[in-house]
């Protein structure tokens, strides 16, 4: 009895250590784990469009953020003035409504009927860790361009919590024309670029 436990156990103390050696083995190469795999293949993150001035105590969007609104599905198509569009998102995110705003719901509301798909807006604007954590865990999103409209005091707080180290620590208040673009290459690491949007008379060029 004694001999047969003995070797039972060393056969999976064999096994434990076999598993350990193989997965530092993985992390040594570079090769990416499961978590990494999992991840987009980018994630573009939009602050809302136009808000009306502080004073007008609304919780919509301003006549200029439902024009922005309305043309956002022009990032994702060719023309002169973009040749080089952005990737078309697989799925959207909007910062969930609340009593304070309900304008990442309504900058992304145009979207899917356009491009098909469904607006998820589950998520609270403070609960970006969270978020970060799901699109980079779950097995649904690898690979796929994801759309995040966001408010601009956490945007940087996301785009952190997706591992973009370059992002700025904050977002521009005055600055509603910008994409935040992070693309991941094979081994997890973000690229980040803060690009124009071009969409609207007076957006920034470059």
């Amino acid at each position: 009895m004694t001999i047969r436990w003995t070797t039972a156990w060393l056969a999976a103390s064999g096994l434990i250590l076999a598993s350990f050696v193989a997965r530092s083995s993985n992390t040594a190469s570079g090769r990416p784990d499961d978590a990494k795999k999992a991840q987009p293949a980018r994630v573009l993150i939009i602050r809302h469009a136009e808000k009306p001035p502080d004073q007008a105590n609304s919780i919509h969007l301003a006549p200029e953020g439902k024009k922005r609104a309305e043309a956002l599905y022009q990032l994702f198509e060719a023309s002169a003035k973009r040749p080089d569009p952005f990737p078309k998102p697989d799925f959207i995110f909007a910062a969930r409504n609340s009593s304070q705003s309900e304008r990442s719901v309504e900058t992304v509301t145009p979207l899917p009927e356009k491009l098909k798909l469904s607006v998820n807006a589950a998520y609270h604007n403070d609960d970006f860790a969270r978020l970060a954590r799901d699109l980079r865990r779950d097995p649904k999103y690898a690979g796929k361009t994801i759309l995040i409209c966001w408010h601009h005091g956490t945007a940087p707080l996301l785009a952190r919590a997706l591992k973009a180290a370059d992002a700025p620590t904050a977002w521009r208040g005055s600055a509603f024309d910008r994409v935040w673009q992070i693309d991941y290459d094979a081994t997890g690491k973000a690229t980040f670029r803060d690009r124009p949007q071009q969409l609207l008379a007076g957006d920034s060029a470059k």
